[in-house]
């Protein structure tokens, strides 16, 4: 694998200053567009206006980065309350584009652009796919699902920005993404990785070797993932597999972005955005260094500025490693998708750690929890690799119940499938079924 190199990263910073900024400069330059964030958002939105006044706070009163403590959250309730516009902080004629999520558990949150908003955003996500070793003239295979979702539009623009050339598949027709890949050569794609071991799949299907592509790089997002889900990807392809990270509530795509000259967690572009970690039940701020909730305040949005917006993500905020801005660690869960098991908290993305430190277990799994007879109980159905044998299936399910057992601290009945049993997803994969 070619990781971008130190050249590459040099080059950035000579095209944007702002990434060789000290950290006294970067803190003046958030310090100055936070204050006029709070200014904009209290006077052009009526919602903003009556938190801050419930708060007992108003923009005046944030003097210093330390003060944002002071003013309150805002929540994914609080936009689908004022559904469908009701955080705009500009008139309906000058939004662009308007955006929104899933909606799959009640109201979809809503989310608009101006224009120098798309422009933003455009440019951050062409600073992330440079970031990741993408170089104007490479191509770009984008199979991040197009429309309301904002992971297609945002990589397509972002990509065009970056002066690429990009093939706008979108998700599904599985077989067609692998023609393509092979006729089209990109170099770089952008997709769930789910979806991106999905591709896997089709290519072992039709006999084809992964490494035959010309893929160099893979930008993947808009669900966690872990090492072992990298390792997968990268010894599949012979590609550099890097973090992005974004949610639609506070742009899309390209609020972080792993460098892949050093793979150590998704950079905060913190020029556009201001991060903050906090305890996910009290709300009060923990250190950087400690896992928690993050929280983040948009330092240059216009339609939809969000103040202190609590992602429900957990991580932890770690020094810049190829810049002075911070990075976050890799997404550990989400406070809304702990599971607790008989009294112990489990996230999903540890069981699925555990499952690809299997060797013959494939990531590709369902986690169904019931509760009979009162007591809470957890089946896993995950697939055998290709190559494992039925008669090793009993010897991988105990193996995976032991590191359950010992590393989480949890008991579940491990059922092996056939290797392309389960359902696959072309976009974020849908792992837990809670029957309780």
């Amino acid at each position: 694998m070619a990781s971008v190199s130190v050249t590459g990263v040099q080059a950035m910073a000579g095209a944007e200053p702002v990434l060789s900024a000290t950290r006294a400069e970067l803190e003046s330059l958030q310090l100055e567009r936070l204050q006029a964030t709070l200014r904009h958002a209290y006077a052009n939105n009526t919602n903003y206006r009556r938190k801050f006044d419930a708060a007992g706070v108003r923009p005046e009163d944030l003097r210093s980065l330390d003060d944002l403590a002071r003013f309150p959250f805002t929540g994914k309730a609080d936009l689908r309350e004022a559904y469908p516009f009701g955080f705009f902080c500009v008139p309906m004629e000058r939004v662009a584009r308007i955006h929104a999520s899933s909606g799959t558990t009640g109201k979809p949150t809503v989310v608009g652009y101006t224009q120098n908003d798309l422009k933003g955003w455009s440019a951050l996500v062409a600073r992330s796919i440079r970031a990741a070793g993408g170089r104007a003239g490479m191509k770009v295979h984008i199979a991040y699902g197009y429309g309301l979702f904002t992971g297609g539009l945002g990589a397509h623009y972002g990509a065009e920005a970056a002066e690429c050339t990009v093939i706008p598949m979108s998700g599904g027709q599985t077989e067609r993404q692998v023609q393509l890949i092979l006729d089209f050569a990109p170099e770089i794609i952008m997709v769930t990785p789910s979806y991106m071991l999905a591709i896997l799949d089709e290519f072992r299907r039709q006999g084809v070797d992964p490494r035959s592509t010309n893929l160099k790089v893979g930008l993947f997002g808009a669900e966690p993932w872990g090492e072992g889900m990298r390792a997968e990807i990268e010894n599949a392809f012979r590609i550099d597999a890097c973090d992005i990270y974004g949610l639609s509530e506070v742009m899309g795509p390209g609020v972080a972005q792993e460098f892949a000259a050093t793979k150590d967690g998704p950079t905060i572009w913190e020029d556009h955005f201001l991060p903050e970690i906090v305890d996910p039940g009290s709300g009060e701020r923990i250190a950087d260094g400690e896992e928690g909730e993050l929280v983040f305040t948009s330092l240059t949005k216009e339609a939809m500025p969000v103040i202190r917006y609590r992602t429900r993500d957990l991580t932890r905020l770690l020094p810049g490693s190829v810049t002075t801005m911070r990075r976050m660690a890799k997404i550990s869960g989400r406070a809304d998708d702990m599971l607790i098991i008989r009294g112990v908290n489990v996230f999903p993305s540890q069981i699925e750690e555990m499952i690809l430190r299997c060797a013959g277990l494939a990531p590709h799994y369902e986690i169904e929890i019931t509760r009979p007879n009162r007591l809470d109980e957890i089946r896993i159905v995950v697939e055998a690799r290709a190559e494992l044998g039925s008669a090793a299936h009993a010897a991988e399910a105990a193996l995976l119940a032991a590191r359950l057992k010992d590393l989480i601290g949890i008991s579940a009945q491990i059922h092996i499938a056939a290797c392309g049993s389960l359902p696959r997803s072309a976009g974020k994969a849908v792992h837990v079924r809670d029957r309780r």
